[in-house]
């Protein structure tokens, strides 16, 4: 759901301590961005908690890369694998030195990016950086466990699917899109996943393909100086050899015209219906994105007139969110609601598709604007509590512009966008052609 936030031998540098660009500071922190002469990125950011560092270590693969047919779902079966062990520490090794360290570690995937991070005393940065540099330069993984990690992925599987929510998203994804690689989730098509434990060759030609320093940004948050970070991170990442792989990613051609789906769901549940029209790309120079932002919202949050009606008037609705997030490639706006009475439905969906029809019509006040622009920076500001939440929020805009500056330069532009540049891009993307409607409801009994 959208959220307001509210590099081969002993490597030299190739750029060094590269300052911030003359542009608008809305991140409050310095920092400091190189790097080394294999691609490997080092991004540090000092800040005023003492004695704690946040390591975020963002690899940009994710879904989105697995272009092969047949192969999805293995960007996150390796968020899995890299906690089986490495050349030099096995599995129990890393938990044990993690548990001494008293380090919070985890892992997600998304549809652009894989992220690893820990928390722990400045103290213990040697160990652990050295511990996380071995199983990204040396992951090493028998077949049998290979095999076990591909079976608890698809008992993950398995468990999501229980869940209404994710069944909608991965059947409006298939519907949207033909040809991109966002038309399956993060976790992959089912049948992919299924066969997953006979692709244990392919799985080493995955990670060599992407777990490469010229795919790797190393973020480092907390009480830690550049010259400090820069060491280790040279001393630690230096000898990780690049690679030369670009993977091809087809472009999803236009849609021709409105798509829609039901899903039977196989026990009992409250009806679902999820909207969702093509929209465009994360950018910091356009203001596509940007503008249309502000009608999560307005439109849809739960301020808005529509959510006043549904769930607080008259009660139709139980449930109503949106789907914004920012991606390196153009995803879709989706608006989903969970409804009361199964007979009310269609006045739900035509309710949301109102909605969008009205702000591809209707200009935003500018005084409604302004005081969304306001809550966005101060929502944002506010979730800079410490220095895990700094480096979790700077780790998805690395993972989409590859450095902070990005942010500088998104909130520069939302400072830009008016009333006719939100109404322009909804004109724009919020057309027939570009919308896809699923629902999902109780499968009916068939009568005998």
């Amino acid at each position: 759901m959208k959220r307001f936030w509210i590099l081969a031998g002993c490597a030299l540098l190739m750029q060094a301590g590269m300052a911030q660009t003359n542009i608008a500071k809305f991140f409050p922190y310095p920092y400091s961005v190189d790097t080394l002469t294999n691609g490997l990125q080092l991004v540090t950011v000092p800040t005023e908690h003492k004695n704690l560092v946040a390591l975020y270590i963002v690899v940009r693969v994710g879904s989105r890369n697995e272009i092969e047919p047949g192969k999805s779902g293995f960007a996150h079966f390796f968020e899995h694998m890299m906690f089986r062990g490495s050349e030099h520490y096995t599995s129990e090794q890393r938990d044990a030195l993690m548990k001494k360290a008293g380090a919070e570690s985890n892992a997600y995937t998304s549809d652009d990016r894989t992220v690893y991070h820990a928390l722990f005393s400045a103290q213990d940065l040697d160990e652990i950086l050295k511990l996380e540099a071995d199983r990204f330069k040396y992951l090493k993984y028998s077949e049998p466990d290979y095999k076990t990690e591909a079976l608890a992925v698809l008992g993950e599987y398995n468990k999501n699917s229980a869940d209404p929510i994710n069944k909608l998203f991965e059947v409006l994804r298939n519907e949207a899109f033909t040809t991109h690689t966002y038309k399956h989730t993060t976790m992959g098509f089912i049948q992919d996943i299924e066969d997953m434990p006979n692709q244990y060759e392919y799985s080493h030609k995955f990670y060599e393909r992407y777990y490469r320093p010229e795919y790797t940004t190393v973020l480092m948050v907390g009480d830690i100086t550049h010259e400090r970070a820069l060491e280790l991170a040279k001393k630690e990442f230096g000898s990780w050899r690049s690679g030369n792989y670009k993977p091809q990613i087809t472009i999803e051609p236009p849609q021709k015209k409105t798509a829609t789906a039901s899903v039977d769901w196989p026990s009992p549940t409250l009806p679902y219906v999820v909207v969702g029209y093509h929209g465009p790309r994360y950018s910091d120079v356009k203001k596509d994105k940007a503008s249309l932002d502000f009608l999560v919202p307005i439109a849809f949050g739960e301020n808005s007139d529509l959510y006043q009606k549904l769930v607080l008037k008259e009660q139709k609705v139980d449930m109503l969110d949106t789907s914004f997030e920012d991606h390196v490639d153009p995803e879709l706006f989706a608006v989903i609601a969970r409804i009361k009475d199964p007979k009310d439905v269609d006045y739900v969906k035509d309710e949301i598709l109102k909605t969008f029809e009205r702000y591809s019509k209707e200009s935003i006040p500018l005084d409604k604007l302004n005081e969304t622009r306001s809550h966005i920076r101060y929502g944002t500001a506010l979730g800079w509590q410490s220095a895990g939440s700094i480096a979790g929020f700077l780790a998805s805009y690395i993972g989409l512009a590859g450095t902070p500056d990005t942010v500088n330069r998104l909130f520069a532009l939302y400072n830009q966008v008016t009333p006719k540049d939100v109404l322009d891009n909804a004109k724009k993307y919020f057309i027939p052609e570009n919308l896809t409607v699923v629902t999902l409801a109780t499968k009916k009994e068939e009568k005998k």
